[in-house]
């Protein structure tokens, strides 16, 4: 069964730092882009960040500069640091290959960004 378990998440004052980590259950997954997802309440899950499997990375422009994507595919790891956080950064994360997959979509990990 193929799995991504994302964690790392938690609540955090603005201005503040989290890593995110995903661990994927099959190294089929070291091949393949890999991205990190969010979805804030009443929003549609967006893509944030993304990277190939050399490791070429690509970041949207809300998070560019403040967020970094990178991997380690000798452990089947994909991490998200993220550093000044906003309110807005508030939403659940996931991990998925890039275009998402229905199935391998996990339970995701809780961000919260307040004072």
């Amino acid at each position: 069964q193929v799995q991504l378990v994302e964690s790392g998440g938690g609540l955090v004052q603005p201005g503040g730092s989290l890593r995110l980590s995903c661990a994927a259950s099959r190294s089929l997954f070291s091949i393949l882009r890999m991205g990190w997802y969010r979805q804030a309440p009443g929003k549609q899950r967006e893509l944030v960040a993304d990277i190939t499997a050399s490791g070429t990375t690509n970041h949207v422009d809300s998070v560019k500069g403040r967020f970094t994507i990178s991997r380690d595919n000798a452990k089947n790891m994909v991490y998200l640091q993220m550093n000044g956080l906003k309110p807005e950064d508030t939403a659940v994360y996931y991990c998925n290959v890039v275009p998402g997959v229905r199935s391998y979509w996990g339970r995701g990990t809780q961000v919260t960004v307040s004072s």
